[in-house]
């Protein structure tokens, strides 16, 4: 049964046309006589039926489109003009300042395996529910109907997808994060053999509905519904909601050669003039924005389709050509690049949640700068000092204020961003927010070590989810992206990393990154990080030379780990930065009792899983007794220089 065709009732091309006639002026039903796939015009014409918008507007990606929907996102209020000509302010709901996880389910038949980290709702609830909601949702609105690839026109991972919303706001954010594809849809559609359906609608946007507020995955039928809210995590479903269907199509239908992650995309300088491309995994709110800006060249920040090519290398492309980017932190000091796209003249900006204040200037928590006393924030008038009901302060932009650019305004873009071909990918990273227990960087000894670091991010919570608090599991830092088993997703990440036909000169380097790590957690008194945000400009460096043979290295129980005189010539060379040799000890020493709780931390949970892959228990049983080992011979704290010569 699906949903939307269950509701709208419209079977064939000829009848999705009459409903066409019946919202669209000339001018648009001449636009949608350019898209004749009868599977588009169905869906189409039950998103109309089902919502009953005033009206219908079809974008094709234009000059004058985008003006219009840009126009319409500030008559409607759902966008403000700022200062600075082409930045605006868009304010989600108080409540309503990450993606709601509680509210967000996978449709499912009875039979389904869904992931034990996500939410599930029976088949013939959610039709009720999304008739309840959707039906009538649009009347006195304008549909407006977006056609996009998620990765570059003519690349073999890439997506096409509809994007219906009444939200001009969701519509304007669409036209800068991706690709418009109108005059290709078509064809892609043909050449694929799928398309992803998202509809959207705010609703009346008011504080009182946000408990009836929902997110919808059908992963039979590839679509995603959302309604009664605003904030783009859960309205933009290009993003995270296509990119869960992406995740199941590498896992069900391309296993081995194919992975959707919740991943960066750049490019790091090496001797010679070379580009090694890295790709790197972190939950949102963990610095991967900073980490892609990080590279000397830049793809991507957010998300990765890859896929095993005919040369015997790993590709990637970014799904997206902008950044959706968290600017808490974001600063002059570690972020030069993306300081000189939001505060120069010249590019267009949606600003989602921060500060603006009486000049029309928006500020944020971290930006280093000189802070207004009063303006008006996510929770509406601010001033120095205001506390909210339960007398917490409340800070001068919310944890997860947004910026929205395109990513050719950075002055690192690459232009292998629109390479259908993708980049030749060497490094992965996994990272999270760990204050106590990982060195900055290790490498694992073989890739199905690698995987079992991927499986093992532990990370704080952060202010992108609504709600959340405490330090949890973070596997991949894609599981709340993992519709299926997570069983059967491990599975996937094993035979793709491991897989034969990957030449020697391409295999993987798999590492883990940590740049949380605290003085108190090395013996301090302080909370403040060991190192700077800059460093990891060096661990990146450090890796792409490793990729390349061209680094001595520490053989340790968990991995690989650099050797001292070697990141001191690079700190020298990349940053022109000290490196004392009391801060490399305190950074790589091995706390072998921290260890050991987290590998038993991670083997106590995935015991409770389902046809978890017998490597990854495996790595951790032996990672495990050699630490064990360890920790009787030499202590509970290993100095690295032990490992010299092992």
């Amino acid at each position: 049964m699906d949903v939307l065709n269950t509701l709208g009732k419209i079977d064939t091309a000829d009848q999705a046309i009459d409903i066409f006639k019946q919202k669209m002026d000339d001018e648009h039903l001449g636009r949608m006589a350019g898209i004749k796939h009868p599977d588009i015009l169905i869906r189409i014409a039950n998103s109309i039926v089902l919502c009953n918008p005033d009206s219908v507007y079809i974008n094709t990606g234009s000059a004058e489109d985008k003006a219009f929907i840009r126009n319409l996102s500030l008559e409607k209020g759902e966008e403000r003009s700022l200062s600075m000509e082409n930045h605006t302010i868009h304010f989600d709901l108080a409540d309503e300042q990450g993606r709601i996880v509680d509210r967000t389910f996978y449709i499912a038949n009875p039979e389904d395996h869904i992931s034990s980290l996500a939410n599930r709702m029976d088949r013939k609830d959610a039709l009720e529910d999304v008739r309840a909601n959707l039906t009538d949702i649009m009347v006195g609105k304008i549909m407006i109907v977006g056609f996009y690839m998620r990765g570059p026109v003519g690349s073999p991972v890439s997506n096409p997808a509809l994007e219906i919303t009444s939200s001009a706001y969701v519509c304007h954010s669409a036209e800068i994060l991706y690709r418009n594809a109108y005059k290709d849809f078509n064809r892609a559609v043909e050449s694929q053999g799928y398309f992803f359906t998202n509809l959207h609608s705010e609703g009346l946007n008011r504080t009182q509905d946000l408990p009836d507020a929902r997110v919808f995955m059908d992963r039979e039928y590839q679509t995603t519904y959302s309604y009664k809210c605003t904030y783009a995590g859960n309205t933009l479903l290009l993003k995270k909601g296509n990119h869960r269907f992406a995740v199941d199509k590498a896992v069900y239908k391309n296993r081995g050669r194919e992975l959707s992650e919740h991943m960066f995309i750049t490019g790091i300088h090496g001797p010679g003039g070379r580009t090694t491309w890295c790709a790197g995994a972190a939950p949102s709110g963990c610095g991967k924005t900073t980490t892609a800006m990080a590279g000397n060249v830049f793809v991507g920040d957010d998300l990765a389709q890859m896929w095993i090519a005919d040369d015997g290398s790993i590709r990637s492309v970014n799904p997206e050509n902008g950044i959706f980017g968290i600017v808490e932190d974001v600063n002059q000091e570690g972020d030069p690049l993306l300081m000189k796209v939001l505060r120069k003249p010249g590019h267009e900006v949606i600003w989602s949640n921060v500060l603006i204040d009486e000049n029309d200037v928006p500020h944020w928590v971290g930006s280093q700068e000189p802070a207004p006393k009063k303006g008006i924030n996510f929770q509406g008038e601010w001033f120095e000092g205001k506390t909210d009901h339960k007398g917490k302060p409340v800070p001068l932009s919310h944890p997860n204020s947004r910026c929205t650019l395109a990513s050719e305004a950075l002055d690192n873009y690459s232009p292998e961003a629109d390479n259908p071909a993708g980049v030749l990918t060497r490094v992965f990273t996994y990272s999270g927010r760990d204050a106590d227990t990982m060195p900055p960087v290790w490498v694992a000894k073989t890739s199905d070590a690698g995987v079992a670091i991927g499986a093992c991010i532990v990370s704080a919570a952060t202010a992108t989810e609504v709600g959340a608090s405490g330090v949890k599991r973070a596997p991949w830092a894609n599981a709340p992206f993992i519709p299926g088993a997570l069983g059967d997703y491990m599975d996937a990440q094993f035979k793709f990393f491991g897989c034969q036909d990957i030449k020697d000169a391409h295999k993987p380097v798999m590492a883990g990154l940590n740049y949380f790590l605290t003085d108190r957690s090395r013996g301090g008194d302080s909370d403040r990080l060991l190192g700077e945000k800059k460093d990891v400009k060096v661990w990146l460096a450090w890796l792409e030379r490793f990729a390349h043979g061209e680094m001595e290295f520490l053989s340790t129980p968990i991995g690989n780990l650099p050797q001292y005189e070697d990141l001191k010539a690079l700190f020298k060379d990349i940053i022109d930065k000290e490196y004392p040799k009391a801060l490399y000890d305190k950074q790589f020493s091995l706390y072998t009792d921290k260890i050991i709780q987290r590998i038993e931390l991670q083997e106590a949970a995935y015991a409770n899983e389902e046809n978890i892959p017998r490597q990854l228990f495996d790595i951790l049983a032996q990672q495990k007794a050699e630490l064990i080992e360890l920790k009787a011979s030499q202590g509970d704290v290993v100095l690295p220089d032990y490992f010299h010569g092992s």
